[in-house]
């Protein structure tokens, strides 16, 4: 069974094969977010997929204070190792590597970055599937990995500005062909105001096989 919680903006909990892994935990500071830092659970992984700080956000000091697996590009990698991580896993796009039996795939992301280039991650236990495109613009090989890469989930922004905007993000969602979409990294800020069923409404057009599940901060679906 594969967990996926949100806790707001881009930042979740997915717990798969035994392993809970906290993906782009910005907690502190972040309005959405349901819980405080030192309520956030021991977790094995950290992935972070971009150095901004809402994506970043507590990372370090959670991988420090797990002594978790920090997962990212390699140079955000060697930040974090630099920061005093003592277990770090830089990686760049391309195939997929492997940490303690879970299966990643770092894939590319239309963004922008400090250290390193931003990325999106697909995580696996070989039998289940979960993409989060971290920060992105819609991208023409999104459609490649979705025929590639068999994906059950995928974590898609909605909030424009940044990122992709919610019809944007329906024909990512077309492209990837997930069995299920839930639409993030919106209603954070002013800046990336929307309305998640206005993306509902576009996918169930487009993709109407799609299943669209609108979370709201602190829910959690199973697989």
């Amino acid at each position: 069974m594969v967990k996926i919680r949100w806790l707001g903006h881009a930042a979740f909990i997915i717990k798969i094969k035994g392993k809970t892994i906290v993906v782009d935990p910005w907690i502190s500071g972040n309005p959405a977010c349901p819980i405080k830092s030192n309520e956030l659970e021991k977790v094995d992984h950290v992935v972070v997929t971009h150095d901004h700080g809402d994506h970043l956000g507590d990372g370090i000091e959670i991988a420090k204070r797990d002594k978790a697996k920090f997962i990212a590009i390699y140079e955000l990698a060697l930040k974090a190792k630099d920061e005093g991580v003592e277990n770090t896993f830089g990686a760049n796009i391309g195939g997929w590597f492997e940490v303690d039996e879970i299966k990643y795939l770092l894939t590319p992301a239309l963004h922008s970055s400090m250290i390193g280039e931003p990325v999106g991650v697909i995580i696996s236990d070989g039998e289940k599937s979960i993409y989060h495109a971290g920060d992105t613009g819609i991208f023409e090989e999104m459609e490649l990995l979705g025929k590639m890469y068999r994906i059950d989930v995928a974590l898609l922004p909605i909030g424009g500005v940044y990122t992709m905007g919610p019809y944007e993000a329906a024909i990512a969602t077309f492209m990837l062909m997930p069995r299920v979409v839930i639409p993030m990294h919106y209603n954070t800020f002013p800046a990336i105001k929307q309305d998640p069923n206005l993306f509902k409404k576009y996918v169930n057009k487009i993709a109407p096989k799609i299943e669209v599940k609108i979370l709201k901060p602190g829910e959690e679906v199973e697989l």
